[in-house]
């Protein structure tokens, strides 16, 4: 009688009947497996691993080097980053099912740690396991963008300033803040090249070394965006590349609008009375302190009407009201000599008023509004 099994070609042994997934080989799609358990177990290599793994490691920010490039990993100290670079060095046969493995590191010195690893899993429906032992060899070095930090490296400056005056402390701590958001964001991203390399106060304004034209760009736009004024670019060829391409730094000249809101400044060739800065976004935009109406700076004049500062919201105090005489005119005491004042009423003071925020200036005296107002 003819046995029809299929046998072994290597030892000529009959090969067990597989089920339907087993019949072929993932080595070989479309071929049938016809060797026995024995001949293949003989050339099967349970784990194909490195004989040492050399890693370099930032020593002072802990980034990796991989390829071409240094990679934050987020690791804790030079254990995790053995642990993450023998998981990406180590290879599981192909054919081993429900794999499953453990690792104890030893540090044998301040430069090496030898990873045992330990893998057990199923190949044709046998049990095998392997362990194996790869030394890990830490080089300490610095990376590139810890380098240009350390050498004090920066390709674009921003200047804040403003026009006829100086920049105030909110101004400039957003400054700063802006720039750390945008940093901060670019770094989550996953670009190390992001950072500020010197921050300086200056008597008139501020001043940012930054690593990338982009962030400088950034940030000028964002102060503009929320401040109003403009920015000016000027490039300065500081040296060539490799290629013999030329290697430029950008300043981003920041100018502020010359007024706030909360300045109260007095309009030249306007005879309608002091005006109280609310915006100083595109055409400057206030109210009027005479009669309470609103006030828009023309396209021509922008955001810098010809103009003098009288003083600021917070320079008003509370001045008593003595009567309210009609609809545009009401009596307060002066806050400086108390004598009684009849001044013109904006139509946001309250009929019921007893006190109101009072500005005195070289323009007279003046009602402003609250500030819920």
């Amino acid at each position: 009688m003819t046995d029809s099994r299929a046998f072994c070609p290597r030892c000529g042994d009959p090969v067990p009947e597989r089920s339907e997934g087993d019949a072929t080989d993932p080595l070989r799609p479309g071929t049938d497996v016809d060797l026995c358990d024995s001949c293949y177990f003989d050339d099967f290599e349970f784990i194909d691993a490195p004989d040492r793994i050399d890693v370099r490691v930032c020593a002072q920010c802990g980034a990796v080097h991989r390829g071409r490039r240094w990679v934050d990993i987020g690791a804790q100290d030079y254990t995790d980053v053995a642990i993450e670079e023998v998981s990406e060095a180590l290879a599981v046969h192909v054919d081993v099912e429900d794999v499953a493995w453990q690792v104890e590191p030893e540090e044998v010195g301040p430069n090496t740690i030898r990873m045992h690893c330990f893998f057990t899993g199923t190949v044709r429906g046998t049990p095998v396991e392997e362990q194996v032992m790869i030394p890990v060899k830490i080089a300490r070095q610095t990376c590139t963008r810890c380098g240009r930090i350390a050498g004090d490296y920066y390709a674009s400056i921003v200047q804040i300033r403003a026009e006829g005056r100086t920049p105030t402390t909110e101004e400039l701590e957003r400054a700063r803040e802006i720039a750390e958001n945008i940093v901060a964001d670019m770094e989550a991203t996953g670009d190390r090249n992001a950072f500020i390399t010197e921050t300086t106060e200056t008597d008139d304004g501020l001043n940012m070394r930054v690593s990338t034209n982009k962030i400088g760009k950034k940030i000028a736009n964002k102060m503009v965006e929320e401040f109003g004024g403009t920015v000016n670019d000027a490039e300065t060829l500081v040296t060539e590349d490799e290629d013999g391409n030329g290697v430029y730094r950008v300043t981003f000249a920041v100018r502020l609008p010359p007024y706030v809101p909360g300045d109260v400044i007095d309009l030249a060739n306007d005879d309608e009375g002091p005006v109280l800065v609310s915006s100083a976004h595109g055409n400057l935009k206030g109210i009027r302190l005479r009669t309470g109406e609103r006030y828009e700076a023309s396209y021509e004049e922008g955001n810098a009407p010809e103009a003098r500062k009288l003083g600021e919201r917070q320079d008003a105090v509370e001045a008593t009201v003595v009567t309210v005489e009609d609809e545009r005119s009401i009596q307060v005491l002066d806050p400086e000599t108390y004598q009684a004042k009849t001044i013109s009423r904006p139509e946001y003071v309250d009929a019921d008023a007893e006190e109101v925020p009072a500005l005195k200036s070289r323009a007279g005296l003046h009602i402003l509004p609250k500030d819920d107002e």
